[in-house]
């Protein structure tokens, strides 16, 4: 996605006021069952940074709601009543009354851009704030294998086209959501001579990825942080 210094891109006054506003996304222990995916291998193409705390996407809080079923409304709206994702989204809901799908939903995806760009960068701090723990030691490694070979990517987040929620469901006390995300990025990569050795650095490339947030649903740390990747063909 820190997924993650695309503020910076434009003006450090509207960065502030993004990461200001975002401040609770991403976050607090999460559990993995699938391995972390390197969203640059195969051709892929794809770009993030603040300080330790600021480097957390905050979903926005939900400002009103209610009980019954018209505080599943929001969920209604995304996933139709009955089915396994509105159950699991209602479940969350349950757990934690402030949870808003579509609110999720732009967090996620601005999490999204930062994690990509951080990946790229190799940006440690902003990772290591966005990830859990399996998903990090992961990408550190890709990262650490392409420092050896004295490689370095070029790339530009173009955008997100498509961002849906496909699953959610509380493990425990932990709430997981899934996404399905479909960006344009442009990448290459070079090696120690400056030689692309992959992608294209004027090429739009289309990617699509499958991510999973969690958070433990009994912290007062509203922080959500990514706990598995992998890449739809």
């Amino acid at each position: 996605m820190e997924f993650f210094d695309f503020g910076t891109i434009f003006f450090l006054v509207a960065a502030v006021v993004i990461f200001y506003q975002l401040r609770n996304v991403l976050g607090r222990r999460t559990g993995n069952e699938r391995p972390p995916f390197d969203p640059y291998t195969a051709g892929r193409t794809g770009r993030a940074e603040k300080d330790k705390k600021d480097n957390v996407v905050s979903l926005p809080r939900r400002k009103g709601g209610g009980d019954g079923e018209d505080g599943y409304a929001a969920i209604d709206a995304v996933a139709e009543p009955g089915t396994p994702l509105n159950k699991g989204l209602r479940a969350i809901r349950d757990a934690d009354p402030a949870f808003d799908p579509d609110a999720f939903l732009e967090g996620a995806k601005m999490a999204y851009e930062m994690i990509v760009m951080a990946y790229a960068d190799g940006d440690r701090r902003t990772l290591k704030n966005l990830l859990s723990r399996e998903v990090y030691d992961g990408f550190i490694s890709a990262i650490e294998e392409r420092e050896k070979r004295s490689e370095k990517i070029e790339s530009s987040f173009v955008g997100i086209d498509k961002a849906t929620i496909v699953a959610a469901e509380m493990k425990g006390h932990e709430a997981h959501v899934t996404l399905r995300i479909v960006s344009e990025l442009i990448s290459a990569t070079r090696d120690s001579a400056g030689t692309i050795i992959d992608g294209d650095p004027e090429t739009v490339v289309e990617v699509k990825d499958v991510w999973t947030f969690a958070r433990d649903t009994r912290s007062r740390d509203p922080n959500w942080k990514l706990v598995a990747t992998e890449a739809e063909e």
